[in-house]
């Protein structure tokens, strides 16, 4: 090899380690942004936990809906291990007891408030967003004060955290570091002066405790938040649940509702103009009933005043005429009774399809699932009997789901594509 090609390489190696180490400083400098130092042990920095803190940081944790995810089933509360699936493979929830060894026992106040803002474990390690720090980040320092006063008051479970497991890259702390620089900073909610004070307060619940961008958004292949609409809508990864925009009237846009409505909807999962299944009805359950009048109202009127998502115009070519035919009978056979002849709805207890947003939704995903699964409200306070519909995975086929799916969303003046047997299969799968 000749010494001027020598030198070329040699050079070109030279700028290419000096580039790796830019880019891992650069990568380093992101994941730091803003983190002080924090003081470790639990008795450094623990704020005074009176009753009453402790009782706001159980408010807060129902906000949250903490245990959703940190009770397993059949387990102790906040004792971590449930398995969540993601795309890269499966997180377990870890224990928030104050045990000290397996807990929260032994951390200090601004270590959680590190986790909550920051997304860094005790250790330093970086938390998967299956922690959604995203959204806590604009949770506020007393916010994540009285959250630790609550998880500290908690009995302590010894349960030892059990270890992700993730596939390769995805496992690896410096991939994770990668997808905090490309995609994480940290944040602090701010009042906006001009809106009400309502408004402010709905913003800071459904932004951050709330975390409802977690579903109602769009993600990457990366699984980072890739739309630029506020809760535009999005598939829920590994559930097939698609969670509808809040921001268009064609889908779950609640703009034009009256804000008692909105109210009545997460504080009970009904209301005059809908009601919540699948993963949002175990939201309500578990979350929203529980709120205040005063925050359920904030909420409403920050969702009220999102701003709308331009109507897109309906193109959906009409499936073949056997296949509304086919779809037609089953019908009549297994829905008609509760449903009406023409999806009217029934007796004031069953909803009406004619019309309805959830049957129209561009993604077929939540109407496959309510046929197969079955589609319960939640149990609530304020409907502590809700009527659900039963499952029929059992005695229909893929086709059959396919061809009344079809003829539901195309029926009575429904404009909505065709479902596909092979589509059936595929979301039912899990």
């Amino acid at each position: 090899m000749s010494a001027p090609r020598t030198r070329k390489l040699a050079v070109a190696a030279v700028l290419a380690a000096l580039t790796a180490v830019v880019i891992g400083a650069l990568v380093a400098l992101l994941n730091v942004w803003g983190e002080a130092p924090v003081q470790k042990g639990r008795a450094v920095d623990a704020p005074r936990s009176d009753a009453s803190l402790v009782a706001r940081g159980a408010y807060l944790a129902k906000a949250g809906n903490c245990a959703a995810c940190h009770t397993a089933r059949g387990g102790m509360d906040m004792a971590g291990g449930k398995a969540v699936p993601t795309p890269f493979g499966t997180v377990y929830a870890t224990n928030l007891t104050s045990d000290r060894e397996t807990g929260l026992g032994d951390w200090s106040a601004s270590e959680f408030w590190r986790a909550m803002h920051h997304g860094r474990s005790k250790d330093g390690r970086l938390l998967y967003p299956a922690f959604p720090y995203p959204s806590y980040t604009y949770v506020t320092r007393q916010d994540s004060d009285a959250l630790y006063a609550y998880l500290q008051s908690l009995p302590p479970v010894r349960q030892a955290n059990r270890p992700h497991a993730l596939r390769f890259p995805y496992n690896l702390q410096a991939s994770l570091a990668v997808w905090r620089a490309l995609y994480f900073r940290p944040g602090r909610h701010e009042d906006d002066p001009g809106r009400s004070a309502a408004w402010n307060r709905g913003h800071y619940l459904v932004r951050g405790l709330g975390h409802c961008v977690a579903c109602h958004a769009s993600r990457n292949q990366l699984g980072a938040i890739s739309s630029d609409v506020a809760l535009g809508g999005g598939l829920i990864p590994m559930q097939n649940w698609y969670a509808p925009s809040l921001a268009s009237k064609q889908e779950a846009g609640v703009q034009h509702w009256p804000t008692h409505e909105v109210v009545a909807l997460l504080q009970t999962g009904v209301a005059p103009r809908g009601s919540v299944l699948g993963p949002m009805a175990e939201v309500v359950h578990g979350s929203t009933q529980h709120l205040s009048a005063e925050d359920l109202h904030a909420m409403a009127t920050y969702l009220k005043a999102l701003p709308q998502q331009p109507a897109v115009p309906v193109t959906a070519a009409p499936a073949p005429e056997a296949t509304l035919q086919w779809g037609r009978r089953i019908y009549g056979d297994r829905c008609a009774s509760c449903h009406g002849e023409r999806g009217e709805g029934g007796r004031g207890i069953y909803p009406a399809l004619a019309g309805n947003r959830a049957v129209t939704l561009r993604a077929p995903h939540n109407v496959i699932k309510v046929i197969s699964h079955g589609g319960f409200p939640p149990t609530t306070a304020g409907n502590p009997r809700p009527f659900g519909m039963p499952p029929f995975s059992q005695v229909l086929s893929g086709e059959e789901i396919a061809a009344v799916s079809t003829y539901i969303r195309q029926s009575w003046g429904n404009q909505a594509s065709a479902v596909d047997a092979l589509e059936v299969l595929r979301l039912n799968e899990r």
